[in-house]
């Protein structure tokens, strides 16, 4: 009876949601809809009563919910009630637990990642460590999203875990106590040359804002007087600390984006509240194809006001806005419900999602389709594709034997037996392996399983089906064959080819290991294109105002 009472409140909890939809519903909807409702339910509940298994209210009603919401955008989402900290986290970067990043390898939980600050830091732990237990259960072959589920918790509350460390034979057992963690929005902040500071901003939680501000205060006292704003893989987050970002360095008043949308209550303009920080100072900002959403608001406002200039490559395109609404349960459901407009006018949204047929292909928006929009200055800029950088910089691609050593965990493998041999290595900046050292690492991998399969061998092997399949195989037979051993023998000499991208690689393993995560931010300013490029540009500011005046 309970079981038939709860599923009962289930169907009814979906009822009301779709009803509650219906107030943003034009009138000659309302049967539309009505009758959706009623043949949903329907199915449901034939489901739920003849299905020739027993099957789970929560996971049908949930799978059925996606279902509906996946055919609209990939950002409106329902967040049922066991996914909910999950989701303030994202806002907050807060969390309750012991501050490591695992990653779970053939059935192994490994710990990749952690600060000084963390209580798995202070315990003892280190990465590289397997953990086996978690207060007495194994946690051998289980996913990611359960380990991470046992590892938070109230904070004050203990741990258990029982952990092996490569190169000793004993298992040893650790006691770690909860705390309240706060993921770092500014990882790191330091100075690039003698007068230009770097902040890395990889979030906008909450306290987004309030650690830039931070950071570019310490970098001001060190002597900075240009600024590189590293938003790079950042995928955005709250508006409002994009806003007081943009602050730092326009005055107060000033609108740095607007919402539109169907529902006018949702529309509305974000001004700058306080005063700028500095109007005057240089600013660079750095893009990639990953840099999204909140950070696209932040370069773009820069961009559209002439306030910095962006190197790098062309950013995702997110311009749309979503906000949460809360249902019964103690879920809630996050709806895109309108896009952004920065100050020239134009939405960056690279991707159309108004065709709501089920199957419907989505495509970026072609270059030719752009429209042109102009900034404050005067420049062209142009919408629905992202930010375009004013200095492009190619993205690099790592080989895929590099790609394959990282992915199947050899590099972090042969890391972890390096630090068992070295207790010390020089600073971050300085690290570099030798080639013995390499070698050494080159000799480790033959004993190691590991394989990889090029675009040409794919091609190779469609090539052969389609050659058999029409009969013609015997005639291009010896011409394939041919190409097969060459490929072979370039697969042979990879790791020669590609040894200086391998080699990084396998420093910047090595330094996380020795300084964290921060010391690995300052090994990669020597051969980051487009820090260099920031650098190269500081050093000739007539091209910099060049720049921002369209010239």
């Amino acid at each position: 009876m309970k079981k038939f009472i709860k599923k009962k409140y289930i169907v009814i909890t979906a009822v009301f949601l779709f009803v509650g939809l219906l107030a943003f519903r034009p009138i000659d909807k309302y049967f539309e809809i009505a009758k959706s409702m009623e043949l949903y339910a329907q199915v449901y509940r034939e489901v739920n009563q003849n299905y020739v298994d027993d099957v789970s209210p929560s996971t049908v009603m949930k799978n059925g919910l996606d279902g509906m919401l996946k055919s609209l955008d990939p950002y409106t989402n329902y967040i049922p009630e066991d996914e909910i900290e999950d989701y303030r986290t994202q806002n907050t970067g807060q969390y309750g637990g012991i501050g490591v990043v695992s990653r779970t390898y053939k059935g192994k939980t490994i710990i990749v990642k952690y600060d000084k600050a963390s209580p798995a830091y202070k315990a003892g732990l280190k990465i590289g460590d397997e953990i086996v237990e978690v207060d007495g259960i194994n946690i051998q072959n289980k996913s990611t999203k359960e380990i991470d589920k046992i590892f938070k918790g109230q904070a004050g509350t203990k741990m258990s875990l029982m952990i092996t460390r490569p190169g000793e034979t004993t298992r040893k057992k650790f006691e770690v106590t909860r705390q309240n963690i706060k993921i770092q929005d500014v990882p790191y902040s330091g100075m690039l040359a003698s007068e230009v500071g770097y902040i890395k901003l990889q979030g906008f939680t909450r306290t987004a804002s309030k650690e830039v501000k931070d950071a570019f205060k310490k970098l001001k006292k060190e002597g900075m007087k240009k600024l590189v704003l590293d938003l790079r893989g950042n995928p955005g987050g709250l508006v409002i600390e994009a806003v007081n970002i943009c602050n730092m360095f326009v005055g107060r008043g000033v609108e740095v984006v607007n919402t539109k949308g169907k529902v006018k209550d949702f529309n509305r303009g974000y001004k700058t509240m306080g005063e700028a920080m500095d109007l005057e100072i240089p600013v660079v900002l750095l893009l990639n194809g990953n840099s999204a959403s909140a950070s696209e608001i932040v370069a773009g406002f820069l961009q559209d006001s002439d306030r910095g200039i962006i190197i790098g490559q062309r950013s995702f395109g997110k311009g749309l806005v979503q906000i949460p609404r809360p249902l019964s349960y103690n879920s809630q459901v996050k709806i895109t419900t309108a896009k952004y407009y920065i100050p020239s006018g134009r939405c960056i949204q690279a991707i159309d999602y108004s065709d709501h047929d089920a199957g419907a292909l989505h495509d970026r928006m072609a270059d030719s389709l752009k429209k042109p929009f102009k900034t404050k200055n005067g420049r062209t800029v142009y919408d629905g594709v992202g930010l375009d950088p004013d200095v492009p910089v190619k993205a690099r691609k790592l080989a895929l034997i590099t790609t394959t050593l990282l992915e199947q965990g050899l590099i972090f493998d042969y890391v972890t037996a390096y630090v068992g041999k070295h207790k010390k290595i020089k600073p971050a900046k300085a690290f570099q392996l030798s080639n013995a050292e390499y070698q050494d690492f080159v000799q480790w991998l033959k004993g190691k399983q590991y394989s990889y399969t090029t675009k040409v061998e794919k091609s190779l092997k469609a090539l052969v089906e389609k050659a058999k399949k029409e009969k013609t195989y015997s005639k291009i037979k010896a011409q394939i064959e041919s190409v097969k051993k060459k490929m072979t023998a370039s697969k042979a000499i990879d790791l020669t080819t590609f040894k200086a991208e391998i080699k990084q690689q396998l420093e910047l393993e090595i330094v996380l290991r020795y300084y964290l995560e921060e010391g690995q931010i300052e090994a990669t300013f020597e051969r980051d294109k487009e820090v260099q490029e920031a650098l190269k540009l500081f050093k000739n500011m007539a091209r910099y105002r060049k720049l921002l005046a369209g010239k």
